[in-house]
């Protein structure tokens, strides 16, 4: 079974990343910085790195750098994930022989399609690279560019998209991304005995197979009367009783599952968790921008839209609409309602 280490300083998405991998065929360990990465790497070797590149002590590149420098492990193909994927993020990555880079927010397959590609065997006539980026000899070797620590960025080959494929952006499609891709820059571990399944990870409808969450595993004591989980409950059920009002989710700052009220096509605790990455880039550009934080924002998909309000500075709240129609009465019952869930959490 291969190894995926995670690398992020975000809680959120950390456990957006694990419960995609979560029943994948896949052993998953995670780090919460730089520092704890590298020694998540010396102990556990894994066979790939999902690598954010903005991090407190020891950013993505420089992580990535390591690894290509390594001795026993510089065939590891590290992917890099950034908030921000542009010409000069493409060009650092190829500099230090990231594998691809990831756009954050992401799908989980996308993810998933990714790591199929980067854990497969070298296609025939590619030859395998060792640790100090040179191919290793053998017969009918193609002969193929080799990157080296000094190369230029223009003699780097960027990442291509991949023909046929598109991205999608949970909760709702059509959100194009990068897609894989296979480059001399690319170190492909080992084959693994057991492939990967194919298809969509279960993001939008729950599966059978979909793993339990530790958090959900804790009994939960019955609430009382008049209690604050009556209010958020209570407070739900009247958002996904208005017409045209798909669900509501009550979730925290970092992603864990609150509460939640609706027809139950979706995931809870994913949409909460997602939904708590995408607020946290959002204010991320309100302080760029001097905009200061994050009241509420609406996002319109190609089937239906999904609003989001900041509940405070703890916690946030999501609902998905059917139908555009019923945003007006939404944002009138929101700003009602969100006095009473600030109390409530």
């Amino acid at each position: 079974m291969p190894k995926v280490l995670v690398v992020d300083d975000s809680l959120s998405v950390r456990k957006v990343v694990e419960r995609a991998l979560l029943g994948r065929q896949m052993q998953v360990v995670c780090a919460a910085t730089g520092s704890e990465a590298l020694e998540r790497i010396e102990r556990d070797e894994p066979d790939v790195i999902v690598c954010d590149v903005l991090m407190p002590d020891k950013d993505g590149y420089e992580i990535c750098e390591f690894v290509k420098r390594h001795p026993r492990l510089g065939r590891t193909p590290v992917l890099l994930m950034s908030g921000i994927v542009n010409d000069e993020v493409r060009e650092r990555a190829a500099r230090v022989q990231s594998a691809d880079v990831l756009s954050k927010p992401f799908a989980a397959d996308d993810l998933l399609r990714r790591l199929e590609a980067l854990l497969a065997p070298p296609p025939a006539g590619v030859p395998a690279m060792n640790s100090a980026g040179h191919a290793e000899p053998g017969p009918g070797r193609l002969d193929v560019p080799v990157i080296g620590p000094n190369a230029s960025p223009s003699s780097i080959p960027l990442l291509a998209p991949r023909p046929g494929t598109t991205s999608t952006f949970v909760p709702a499609p059509a959100v194009a991304g990068l897609t894989p891709s296979s480059s001399p820059v690319e170190v492909p571990a080992p084959a693994v005995s057991s492939p990967l399944p194919s298809g969509p990870a279960p993001v939008v409808k729950p599966s059978p197979e979909k793993p339990t969450v530790i958090a959900s595993n804790v009994a939960k004591p019955a609430p009382t009367p008049g209690s604050s989980a009556v209010s958020s409950a209570g407070v739900l059920k009247q958002f996904a009783a208005i017409d045209g009002v798909q669900w509501a989710v009550l979730a925290d700052r970092e992603g864990f599952l609150l509460d939640a009220s609706g027809n139950g096509e979706v995931d809870a605790e994913i949409a909460g968790a997602l939904s708590a990455c995408l607020t946290e880039s959002s204010e991320g550009l309100g302080r760029e921008l001097g905009r200061g934080p994050l009241h509420g924002m609406i996002l319109e998909y190609a089937q239906g839209m999904v609003v989001l309000y900041s509940v405070g500075t703890s916690a946030l709240l999501a609902i998905a609409l059917s139908e555009a129609s019923a945003l007006g009465k939404v944002r009138y019952f929101a700003k009602k309602s969100i006095p009473e869930l600030i109390q409530a959490v």
